[in-house]
């Protein structure tokens, strides 16, 4: 029976992998001798790969150029650097399993499947593995290691892709995308809220690193719109002191600006918009707190087909450009705000708050038999080229 598992999770490559994570322990926590102990990949690695894990805010902040040609060229190098992070962090991860000794081992990011199931296979290590995808399509071959003896995906259109990579399709569970509790717990607010001579008040967000034109998106909205907008910078404090110092200043208390806040639930909830980047992590909070979405970019790589993603759903509205902007917020408002309601009710028909408790269920009753050990030869699939954009 599983009672121990070891979660292998990230706390700097965004925020998306901590809070599937806390999601997920939510429901670990409840199961009476069930333990959880999470750690930090790029921990394994020492010094040097912690640094590389801190890189990926300030990268994906200032260059998404450079965040593209690192996500294609190591996605095209999954097995030299599944190998790489295997010399780093083989030491520090047999010392753990020795320490731990986990009945399961649960990854949530896509750096430290093909490395730990490498570190196993050679030491002839025998535990059941699971990868958990923190993304919604545009997914990482890294993620696809059909080494795994099972692998929980969020949605048909990752299986799908898993299934390209080499994944044999009865090993992939379709299981959603788990948010955390405290997004379900708001009262969704009915079409009658929506009144013409109020002003909506709108949330303007982009994930755990803050980018994006938030401070021109801010002053149309404002301007043309008179919204009140709410903006959160996350961990970019360059950025809130830019925007306290700016639109502070000009506009009052028709703007409030936060840093990161842990409170994050309740502005979404509170909005009657949120303008956000199509960080899956973002995009599904909102949609359970049944906020309407307006995505305002996608980081390359696994952000790529969020965007699209969401409309096929009819989760959101995607607006391109600056140019956008208010053409988007006009086909929102049009006809007495239907789009924006048609929207509350395709995520409310979308959500399901059972999530994490059917992920954790699903892996405490995986059946022994059902266990292939872990690293069994099985070699990453040679791919030359990937499309993210199908």
């Amino acid at each position: 029976m599983i009672k121990n598992i070891l979660i292998i999770s990230s706390n700097y490559t965004g925020h998306g992998h901590k809070s599937i994570t806390e999601a997920l322990s939510e429901k670990f926590d409840i199961v009476p001798d069930v333990k959880i102990h999470v750690v930090d990949g790029f921990s394994l690695g020492g010094s040097t790969l912690l640094k590389v894990g801190k890189m990926y805010g300030p990268i994906t902040r200032n260059s998404e150029h450079l965040w593209k040609i690192i996500w294609d060229y190591t996605s095209v190098k999954a097995s030299f650097v599944n190998h790489l992070i295997e010399l780093k962090i083989r030491t520090r991860f047999l010392a753990l399993l020795d320490e731990v000794k986990p009945d399961l081992i649960l990854t949530v990011h896509p750096n430290f499947n093909g490395s730990i199931l490498n570190i196993l296979g050679k030491n002839d290590i025998r535990i059941p593995f699971v990868t958990l995808i923190a993304d919604l399509i545009s997914i990482t071959p890294f993620w696809a290691d059909p080494r795994a003896d099972y692998i929980i995906s969020p949605t048909i259109e990752a299986k799908e892709k898993c299934i390209e990579f080499g994944v044999p399709a009865d090993k992939i569970k379709v299981l959603g995308f788990p948010v955390r509790e405290r997004f379900y717990s708001h009262t969704p607010k009915d079409a009658e809220h929506y009144q013409p001579d109020k002003p909506l008040n709108c949330l303007i967000m982009s994930g755990g690193e803050g980018v994006g034109n938030m401070g021109k998106m801010a002053k149309t909205l404002i301007e043309t719109f008179g919204f009140n907008i709410t903006i959160v910078a996350g961990r970019n404090e360059k950025l809130q002191a830019h925007l306290k110092k700016t639109l502070g200043k000009k506009y009052g208390d028709k703007v409030t600006i936060y840093g990161f806040t842990r409170n994050i639930q309740d502005l979404i909830a509170d909005s009657d918009i949120a303008f956000v980047r199509s960080s899956p992590n973002v995009m599904m909070e909102a949609v359970s707190c049944n906020t309407p979405i307006v995505i305002t970019g996608a980081l390359p790589g696994q952000e790529a087909g969020n965007p699209r993603f969401a409309e096929k759903y009819h989760l959101a509205i995607t607006c391109d450009s600056m140019n956008d902007l208010v053409p988007t917020i006009n086909e929102l408002l049009e006809n007495n705000v239907a789009m924006l309601k048609e929207i509350k009710k395709s995520q409310q028909e979308y959500v399901n708050p059972q999530i994490p408790e059917n992920i954790v269920k699903f892996i405490l009753n995986i059946p022994d038999e059902s266990l292939q050990p872990a690293g069994a030869s099985h070699e990453l699939p040679h791919i030359d080229k990937i499309n993210y954009e199908s």
